[in-house]
């Protein structure tokens, strides 16, 4: 029995999803290398610029929680083609905006549109899926998640010097109406299943998902380097006068974090949290000392293959442990505090790079990032019991 349920966890819904899920991430990773300077081309100062590129992230922190009730009180197929429609439209702005004053507001727009997809299609997923396969599932999602991390900004890169920023730009808006036209043809719209304040006449705002909160603080702690080494790697090189091949940093990132989940898919569902937390920090203790003394393309790749493993494989172990932890009716809340401590981790990132950066020698960047091992081994003590109880509640229901 548990063979037959295997064979169809990836169902035509499942792909879809997933596919959905890579054409929105695409979408906005496509537009981050860009917004900067086409900001100051819009005639931006350096500090509006910057408001404009963390509007998104802004957005965001404050509109996790009410994405995460409207996930637990509406169809997901409903939510996740409103993002997707505001996601268009806010890139489609774009293109044709006159100033940054309008760019900002289109950002704004576009922030909206990501607070609801980020959201909405993982909670999707986890209702497409046997409970007993949230772990399998997730790995794949989070892939194609970090493969249009990787693909995106690297495409985005090339192409706008070539044709400019608007042209450039339409891209990531056809990839944002991808996503609309997609979840078109995915038969299972997830209603929710449970009644909740709102079916009642009153709607109740729950701000986050208390067993979440472990893991949205461990996550924020680990996604701080990796966002800080996304932000601040090429200058990093630069100032340490490094002859690498940067640019091949996040590819081998993901190359070696599609083989791990390819590897490793069937015990997502069956190793206890405890032990992927142990892995992780190992190999982030190592590729933050390889980033710390790399002088060659080897020691590059080595921490790239070591953040994979690292922020690669625990950012999913978090996301579907989440999933198991909260009762059915509230998944939507989960991936919503998941995802706050990720744009925590996101905002912090570069702001601790940037404070380093400006008062410490460029060989202490990756040293001092160090201090997240043992503060996220603190948070992971003071909760083992539940969270390594996920995985035993999980076998229970399968």
């Amino acid at each position: 029995m548990a063979k037959q349920k295997k064979e169809h966890i990836f169902t035509k819904d499942v792909v879809l999803v997933m596919a959905a899920s890579f054409f929105f991430m695409f979408s906005n990773m496509y537009c981050n290398p860009l917004i900067n300077g086409y900001a100051k081309s819009l005639g931006a100062s350096g500090a509006f610029a910057g408001v404009i590129v963390g509007m998104m992230s802004i957005v965001a922190m404050f509109l996790r929680p009410i994405a995460g009730n409207l996930t637990d009180h509406f169809s997901k197929y409903q939510l996740s083609f409103v993002g997707g429609a505001l996601s268009f439209i806010g890139v489609l702005g774009y293109v044709f905006t006159p100033n940054s004053v309008v760019l900002l507001l289109c950002r704004l727009v576009n922030g909206l549109g990501y607070v609801l997809c980020t959201v909405c299609m993982t909670t999707w997923l986890s209702y497409l899926v046997p409970f007993s396969h949230v772990g399998e599932a997730m790995s794949f999602y989070g892939l194609m998640n970090a493969l249009a991390m990787s693909l995106a900004p690297a495409i985005s890169i090339d192409i706008y010097p070539v044709i400019g920023y608007r042209l450039a730009i339409i891209i990531s808006a056809l990839a944002a109406l991808m996503v609309v036209v997609t979840i078109q043809f995915v038969h299972n719209r997830a209603l929710p299943t449970a009644k909740g304040p709102i079916d009642k006449g009153h709607f109740h705002l729950k701000i986050i998902q208390h067993d979440s909160i472990p893991i949205a603080a461990m996550i924020a702690l680990f996604a701080i380097p990796y966002f800080a080494t996304q932000a601040d790697i090429v200058s990093y090189t630069e100032q340490r006068h490094l002859p690498i091949a940067v640019g091949a940093y996040f590819l081998i990132y993901a190359i070696v974090l599609l083989a791990i989940r390819l590897f490793l898919r069937n015990q997502f569902d069956t190793v206890r949290f405890g032990i992927w937390l142990v892995a992780s920090l190992v190999a982030t203790a190592f590729y933050l000392v390889m980033l710390a003394v790399m002088h060659t393309n080897w020691e590059m790749a080595l921490a790239a293959a070591g953040m994979a493993f690292g922020y690669g494989t625990i950012y999913s172990v978090c996301q579907s442990t989440a999933m198991m932890l909260a009762p059915q009716s509230e998944r939507g809340l989960a991936s919503a505090t998941f995802f706050l401590g990720l744009d925590i981790g996101m905002s912090l990132g570069p702001i601790l790079g940037g404070l380093i950066d400006d008062f410490l020698p460029v060989a202490f960047f990756y040293p001092v990032m160090l201090i997240i091992v043992p503060l996220i081994l603190l948070i992971y003590l003071g909760n083992r019991k539940k969270l390594n109880g996920a995985v035993v509640k999980h076998q229970d229901i399968e």
